[in-house]
């Protein structure tokens, strides 16, 4: 029997990979829309060879692209908390006049 590659498979993979590298290096935050696009790819790609796993192959990318994207999001949501953390104590210190003290 033919099997084919299994249709945002690749997709999947690369949205994950993204999403962590962009948490890590430049992006933070916004590599969130990565993660969830990931995410929402790994879940069509999953339907997809549920329905007929004997007809595709590379399902493996599907497996590793979805925990690449739950890490990536996970370490967006650490690096909003941080940011968020990052400017408070900016606007704390400059309201109560302590910014002389660093």
């Amino acid at each position: 029997m033919n099997q084919s590659t299994l249709p945002g498979a690749s997709t999947t993979l690369t949205m994950g990979i993204l999403s962590v590298v962009g948490a890590l290096m430049c992006c933070g935050p916004f590599a969130a829309i990565f993660s969830v696009i990931g995410l929402i790819q790994a879940k069509k790609a999953k339907k997809l060879y549920e329905s007929q796993p004997s007809q595709y192959t590379g399902y493996e990318n599907v497996k590793t692209g979805k925990v690449l994207s739950y890490v990536g999001l996970g370490l967006s949501i650490f690096m909003l908390l941080l940011l968020i953390l990052y400017f408070g104590v900016i606007i704390a210190l400059v309201t109560t006049g302590n910014i002389d003290d660093f």
